[in-house]
């Protein structure tokens, strides 16, 4: 289990060594504290914290899971340098808490912290909480910090939800016996739940009066029933009290292709009347609602600016078409795997001249018109346009027009484009900001394009172009010699490359990933199967470097939200190697390529 507190980024790399990154002058760290602690360990902090995260280590870490049974331990953090690393960035006290079971000394660690905790303003829990007993837990909650503003929770079943926020707690208690509200100045939650429900929706709208940010999102694993769903008399309870500006309701299919059936546009005209307020709506699964729905909530929601739907089936052009008649200036849009859109519905969209972010993707029948539409956006930063219908021809519109503002661009999936889209997209000639290119998924890309890329001199900190079957060694060789401008070479700029399953892709481009080339790289994608024994050795010759080679996406879900790396100095261990270093690792590389070439 992971335990971060906001002042300094502490982590276990791969090898198990300890690194420690602090802020240089000129850059922006992200500053947490990062522990990794046997599996039936907390730890409870009392002080002056404003804000508390608490996560399962994730894969990146699996050196140090615990292997076979539950009771096998993580490698724990020495007690004393943790204090110290804590006195010094923070002038927090840090306790070891009790061992947990599942009685309930299991929550005694989390009633601890919480009621100690005054100043406790921000919590993130992202494990499975329906892990702790349901009574118990509701309990000490109840003893949460009064001044808690944000909760975000992992995984929690509805009906733990409904339990913890309803003002009667406990078996023991007359039934006319009411406990105060618990989180009373709660402002933001973010839950992530088994099913969204009618009874849920209702005791958080009821229960959590100084609610702004509503975030919910569930991922069923068998159709739900009625008792187990949201319809439309749960949807009209939603802000009650007319004061939530951060709606977000989405069903996720991750387990299971499934929708909200029982909404409608019934659903949406009930609620429209209290949601004037609101900045930001998103609803994906809600296959129900019409245009006539989706219409409702442009035309009532005055000051809205950030709009997300997915999965919309019904929704179709004509939601868009009287848009430039209301007084809304949207800056956010998002409309993925909405099939019946068409070019009209981004030429309607495009009268927004504010839109900052465009997420069109899987929009299957969007075309150069649409193109042709966004070219006007001249504040556009992120545009995807995955699995859409455009041609390298429709790309060169954006070069006129919005090429030089975008940071990120995203062209997955479009089968029609060639090695020609990378010359219709960039002028050597101009100044380009775009830091994100996502190529991945493209047939007909080949080697040729990607030396045009290199030509471009394009400072793209992130470039994906996985399945793509014809590019190899020769894009390696062109990215590590591209130069970004006058004072950097081989390759400096890029910090994620994804390679994933690329058909060209052999032994010889593993020369090219090693130092000198692609100093600043931090996450590589890879076909594990091209070489293991090489891959290992390039990971190990280089420890700021994440090697995945199992086809996993790269990074963070950055097309979530405008994301930006930090531009941050070169690491200390990074530079000493490119000044010289231990040159065993380059050796072992070159053994390993070596014995390759006798074995072939």
């Amino acid at each position: 289990m992971g335990f971060a507190l906001t002042k300094l980024l502490y982590e276990r790399n791969l090898t198990g060594s300890k690194s420690i990154m602090t802020p240089t002058r000129g850059t922006s760290v992200d500053r947490s504290i990062n522990l990794y602690l046997p599996h039936y360990t907390s730890y409870a902090c009392v002080g002056l914290l404003e804000s508390v995260s608490l996560t399962w280590a994730s894969s990146k870490h699996q050196d140090i899971m615990p292997r076979g049974t539950l009771s096998n331990p993580l490698v724990p953090v020495p007690f004393k340098e943790l204090k110290h690393l804590l006195e010094e960035w923070a002038s927090i006290k840090v306790l070891p808490c009790l061992g947990m079971g599942r009685n309930l000394e299991h929550n005694a660690a989390m009633a601890m912290w919480t009621k100690n905790n005054i100043c406790l303003c921000t919590l993130s829990l992202m494990f499975d909480i329906s892990l702790f007993p349901r009574y118990n837990f509701a309990r000490a909650w109840s003893l949460a910090s009064e001044n808690l503003t944000s909760l975000e929770i992992g995984y929690v079943s509805s009906v733990m939800v409904t339990e913890l926020l309803s003002p009667n707690v406990g078996p023991h208690q007359p039934p006319n016996h009411l406990q105060p509200s618990i989180l009373p100045s709660l402002q933001r939650l973010c839950l992530s739940v088994d099913y969204i429900t009618d009874t849920m929706v209702e005791t958080v709208s009821k229960c959590l009066i100084n609610l702004t940010h509503l975030d919910l999102r569930d991922a069923p694993i068998i159709e739900p029933r009625v008792t187990f769903d949201l319809t439309n008399s749960g949807f009209q309870q939603i802000n009650q009290r007319g004061k939530l500006k951060h709606l977000s309701l989405v069903r996720s299919q991750e387990f299971l292709i499934t929708y909200f059936k029982r909404v409608n546009d019934l659903g949406i005209l009930l609620m429209a009347d209290r949601c004037s307020s609101m900045e930001s709506i998103c609803l994906g699964g809600f296959c129900r609602v019409t245009d006539s729905g989706f219409k409702t909530i442009l035309h009532s929601c005055s000051t809205l600016y950030k709009l997300r739907v997915s999965h919309g089936m019904l929704l179709t052009n004509l939601v868009f078409l009287d848009i430039s008649a209301t007084s809304l200036s949207l800056t956010h849009v998002s409309l993925r795997w909405c099939n019946l859109l068409r070019n009209q519905a981004v030429i309607s969209l495009a009268s927004n001249l504010d839109l900052r972010v465009l997420d069109l993707r899987d929009c299957r029948n969007l075309g150069d018109e649409a193109l042709q539409a966004i070219s006007t956006l001249h504040k556009l930063k992120i545009l995807l346009l995955d699995g859409s219908d455009i041609t390298d021809a429709g790309l060169s519109y954006l070069r006129e027009g919005v090429i030089g503002s975008l940071v990120s661009l995203s062209i997955r999936g479009c089968k029609r484009l060639t090695d020609k889209c990378i010359s219709a997209l960039f002028d050597p000639s101009s100044k380009q900001e775009l830091q994100e290119l996502d190529l991945s998924n493209l047939p007909n890309l080949s080697d040729n394009g990607i030396f045009s890329l290199a030509k471009s001199r394009v400072p793209i900190l992130e470039l994906r172009m996985r399945q793509c079957p014809l590019i190899g060694d020769t894009s390696i060789m062109a990215l590590a010699s591209m130069q970004v401008d006058d004072h950097r070479s081989h390759g400096s700029s890029l910090r994620v490359l994804d390679l994933y399953n690329c058909g060209g892709i052999t032994s010889l481009s593993f020369r090219w990933l090693k130092n000198p080339y692609f100093p600043r790289l931090r996450w590589l994608g890879v076909t594990g199967s091209v070489n293991r024994d090489m891959v290992d050795a390039l990971a190990r010759s280089r420890p700021f470097l994440h090697v995945a080679c199992h086809g996993e996406e790269l990074g963070t879900d950055h097309w979530d939200g405008l994301y930006m790396h930090d531009n941050e100095e070169m690491d200390e261990l990074e530079q000493w190697l490119l000044e010289g270093g231990d040159e065993s690792d380059d050796e072992e590389m070159e053994e390993v390529e070596n014995n390759g070439e006798m074995v072939e």
